[in-house]
């Protein structure tokens, strides 16, 4: 899968929640089509993935992948073929494919397990981090592959990860995919009082939240 330019991400982190790439958080979306950024984006592409119409990883992106997968479903029900998904699409697929939101959740158990306890910018913050590594060539291409990558995420190492996650946490996880990157395009973070990873003290800070410095 192609990965979005950093021009792409830099606009997206700017326009934020309230800006045309992205939905509002907790909005619902009558129209996605590509260059949106939301948790209803990463909704449809759970169920279009569920019933067969698309392989790429979920990130919550609507790029060509999913446009592609959108058009395919639209001509396999006698749908407008225009790889947008408006009312209609979006009515027919909900009726065909399952609720299948196991990236969102998965994003939320990995917030709750880092980050509980911080701020909810904080916990944003974290959920930013997953997503901008989705979107760089260095890591892999989806949310999931990115939380489970090996030696990445405490959470995930010690268990903390299949904890259920709170009202803040799948919160904070809505507000990271609709757009809002308070860690300011960060790809790493980590807990100065107690790291011990000359490694990471070495990144380039960005900015501090809470218990946690993100870095680049």
């Amino acid at each position: 899968m192609r990965k979005l330019t950093k021009r792409l991400m830099i606009c997206a982190a700017l326009l934020g929640a309230y800006g045309t790439v992205a939905a509002p958080a907790g909005a619902s979306a009558a129209v996605m089509q590509q260059g949106i950024q939301s948790a209803d984006v990463l909704d449809l592409q759970e169920r279009l993935s569920s019933i067969g119409f698309m392989n790429a990883g979920s990130t919550g992106y609507y790029g060509k992948a999913t446009e592609q997968a959108v058009r395919s479903f639209q001509k396999q029900f006698g749908l407008k073929i225009d790889g947008i998904a408006g009312p209609e699409t979006i009515s027919v697929l909900k009726k065909k494919a399952p609720i299948n939101q196991t990236s969102l959740n998965q994003l939320a158990k990995a917030i709750h397990g880092e980050a509980r306890g911080e701020s909810f910018e904080g916990q944003v913050a974290v959920g930013a981090v997953i997503l901008n590594r989705v979107q760089s060539d260095a890591f892999p291409d989806s949310i999931t592959e990115v939380i489970l990558q090996p030696r990445q995420f405490t959470a995930v190492d010690d268990g903390q990860y299949n904890l259920a996650p709170d009202e803040t946490a799948i919160k904070a996880a809505k507000s990271a995919l609709n757009g809002w990157d308070p860690s300011g395009g960060a790809l790493y973070y980590y807990n100065p009082e107690i790291a011990t990873s000359e490694w990471s003290k070495e990144r380039p800070a960005i900015k501090q939240i809470g218990n946690h410095l993100f870095t680049n």
